[in-house]
């Protein structure tokens, strides 16, 4: 990765021919600079810091260093330093007003030496070149401060291509259709990326950077949405009654594996609440386990509340340390708790129960 300081760019040559083109980006220093790339994140200063931007440029004091890509044409991508560049040249591009010694202004408003003031202020920028992987590891490293970029962020900065132009239009949009379709089943906002991270670890049973490199170039994303909606309409077809406990369980993976069984709604649904409504009861601490386990009656899925130790000791004392399978004695601690009467078929987590296997034995029957 080769790293320049460039000291000479001033406020005044970035904020030159600045224009905001809604999805196909924004762009400033004489239209050199795409400033938010549309593979970037929406601006999200607030007002506050927003002004404080402006705040600091006029009294002249550090704005921090920023970051920009060279392309191979000789042209250039806001690597670190969106927000900042958007709010300066949002202002002197008269867009907002600030309270500028006492009085609220625009910058037309402002004095001539006090426009020059800003205009010629001079910008730390470091210009970047390098590969995908140099650029994405120099992303991370540079996201220590400020508004962190999350990780799907750093991503999209770096796997650049109508690929991924694409994929935002469906998930990266405040109420985009995938939002939209899938609100009630994941979590996350899309603006930052959330949604589209869920739709891509899915597709990519979690290999997300190798699955964008291989579509970089791609034309659409029509691939990922396809699966995408062939998840939650399973989900939603599946679990028909909606619950805030859905919310944020790796649907992708249990479509992958179940998504061609056929399920009775009807009978799903009351087995969920039952298991619901008896959570307490029965030990389960886990009510967003519930979801697999319907499918799988695996109890892993519930993250039971396991035998108390004063039953276990019982147990043990009663069976005289002799494992009820193998019919060998072991100590207490080379044994474990099991349900006599399998949870998955009514059994209750209670002493009466309870019985204690050596740890093979145990095993064994845990994966049969």
């Amino acid at each position: 990765m080769e790293i320049e300081l460039k000291k000479e760019i001033t406020v005044r040559a970035v904020a030159e021919n600045y224009a905001e083109n809604g999805e196909l980006g924004v762009y400033g220093y004489g239209g050199k600079l795409n400033i938010r790339p549309k593979y970037q994140r929406e601006f999200v200063y607030d007002a506050k810091k927003r002004n404080a931007v402006i705040d600091t440029i006029r009294k002249g004091f550090p704005l921090n260093v920023m970051y920009w890509v060279v392309a191979d044409d000789g042209t250039f991508e806001v690597l670190d330093g969106q927000q900042r560049t958007i709010s300066f040249c949002q202002y002197v591009n008269g867009d907002f007003s600030v309270d500028f010694n006492g009085r609220i202004a625009k910058f037309e408003n402002l004095t001539k030496i006090e426009q020059e003031k800003i205009l010629d202020y001079p910008l730390m920028i470091y210009f970047c070149e390098g590969d995908d992987k140099e650029k994405l590891d120099w992303f991370r490293i540079i996201n220590i401060a400020g508004e962190k970029l999350t990780e799907q962020e750093l991503k999209n900065a770096v796997y650049t291509g109508e690929w991924l132009t694409h994929a935002k239009s469906i998930f990266s949009k405040s109420n985009c259709a995938a939002y939209n379709l899938s609100k009630d089943y994941v979590t996350g906002s899309p603006i930052r990326q959330d949604i589209l991270e869920t739709a891509l670890n899915w597709i990519s049973k979690g290999k997300i950077e190798e699955y964008m490199s291989a579509h970089q170039h791609a034309p659409d994303a029509d691939e990922l949405w396809t699966y995408y909606r062939n998840v939650i309409n399973w989900v939603s077809d599946t679990f028909t009654v909606k619950r805030s406990i859905m919310k944020g369980l790796d649907w992708g993976a249990l479509y992958d594996v179940h998504g061609k069984n056929t399920y009775d709604a009807k009978t799903i649904e009351a087995e969920i609440q039952q298991l619901i409504i008896f959570a307490e009861q029965d030990g389960i601490t886990s009510l967003k386990g519930i979801y697999p386990y319907v499918l799988t009656h695996k109890e892993k899925y519930l993250s039971k509340r396991t035998f108390p130790k004063n039953y276990t000791q019982v147990a043990y004392e009663r069976q005289g340390g002799v494992c009820v399978t193998c019919g060998k004695h072991f100590d207490i601690k080379e044994m474990e708790a099991d349900h006599i009467t399998p949870w998955s078929k009514g059994g209750k987590t209670i002493l009466e129960n309870c019985q204690m296997l050596c740890q093979v034995c145990n095993r064994f029957k845990s994966n049969a």
